[in-house]
């Protein structure tokens, strides 16, 4: 798999846009700000692919990204507070939509800011995923900002707050260093073969 040749496919902001699925399909969810656009771009070798933002919320769509035979697909961040309430009911439609729809989904790599504890949003999509037995694989975000020994206390306390921890595929990465990024590319390269 060539991730040199990813493309830019088309962003959608309401759920019936979203065109039929048509080949394997790969997502990546989180809260807003936990860094979905830059691990895009560091695992795709691009800076600015996927459009990155220190505001809090501003992919308000969900964008496809064409990779060989399969999308990757960017979904909104959630959880943002300081947004308007039709925007979070259009997002949260967006989501869910996408996420009940019978799509050709073979994975959603779930990202988490690994300084902090899970949020009660990340541990619904979670809960989510797992009651509706969607693949998932958890990418702790931020792990340049950590210390060896705050990466082991947040390794361990996850293992204390994520339910069936031991049995997720979990993944460091540091979009700074890269970090994770060539097992995520791995993941990507067996579900898109």
């Amino acid at each position: 798999m060539d991730f040199n040749k990813v493309d830019f496919y088309r962003s959608y902001g309401e759920y019936h846009q979203l065109p039929p699925s048509d080949r394997t399909e790969i997502a990546f969810a989180g809260r807003s700000n936990v860094g979905k656009s830059s691990l895009i771009n560091k695992i795709m070798n691009r800076k600015s692919l996927a459009r990155v933002s220190s505001v809090p919320g501003k992919t308000a769509t969900i964008n496809f990204y064409t990779l060989d035979n399969i999308y990757l697909v960017d979904l909104p961040g959630y959880g943002y507070a300081k947004v308007a309430k039709s925007d979070k009911q259009r997002w949260s439609g967006l989501i869910e939509g996408y996420l009940h729809d019978s799509r050709e989904l073979a994975l959603i790599f779930q990202l988490i800011d690994m300084r902090h504890a899970p949020t009660a949003d990340d541990m619904q999509m979670i809960d989510f995923m797992i009651q509706s037995e969607i693949p998932f694989a958890i990418v702790f975000t931020k792990a340049d900002k950590l210390s060896k020994r705050e990466r082991e206390e947040r390794m361990a306390g996850f293992a204390k707050e994520i339910p069936y921890f031991d049995e997720i595929t979990h993944i460091v990465f540091s979009a700074q260093t890269g970090e994770g990024a060539g097992e995520i590319r791995d993941i990507i390269t067996e579900l898109g073969e």
